[in-house]
């Protein structure tokens, strides 16, 4: 017997969605996204790595040209938002010649997916890249059992 299969017109969309979201990426480069409230691709896109290890989950994000004090982060439920504003050059009388950096502000929101400690987190800053350790939360911590001799 013939299964009937329920049509998602808005499921399609979003991968089509997708799609195109990664052939724009790919076209204008990393830096580029969308913003948030615009739709319009005038907002940073801040490049982060994020892994894990036994103990933490450590996040780096690139933020040249920032000092600790320019960087803003705040994490409510699972969710992490580091914010900032990436300076306009000072100088007097600029003729640009070629002008690719973003300046203005900039938000990355990072989900996470792995209980973590928020009240032992630590954050550093050198020479532009954010490190961002948080500890996991106890319960998901690896534990190691002393084998012993009977």
């Amino acid at each position: 017997m013939a299964e009937l299969t329920l049509w998602e017109p808005i499921r399609e969309m979003m991968g089509l969605q997708r799609l195109m979201d990664r052939m724009i990426e790919e076209t204008l480069g990393p830096w580029y996204r969308p913003a948030a409230d615009s739709g319009r691709w005038n907002a940073p896109y801040v490049p982060v790595d994020i892994y894990t290890t036994d103990e933490n989950v450590v996040i780096l994000a690139a933020l040249p040209g920032l000092r600790p004090e320019d960087v803003d982060i705040t994490f409510e439920g699972n969710t992490i938002t580091i914010r900032g504003e990436f300076p306009q050059p000072t100088e007097e009388n600029i003729n640009w010649h070629v002008q690719e950096r973003y300046y203005g502000p900039f938000e990355r929101i990072i989900t996470l997916n792995i209980p973590v400690d928020m009240d032992h987190a630590e954050a550093y800053f050198e020479n532009g890249l954010l490190k961002l350790v948080i500890p996991k939360a106890e319960e998901i911590r690896p534990k190691k059992i002393k084998v012993l001799a009977k």
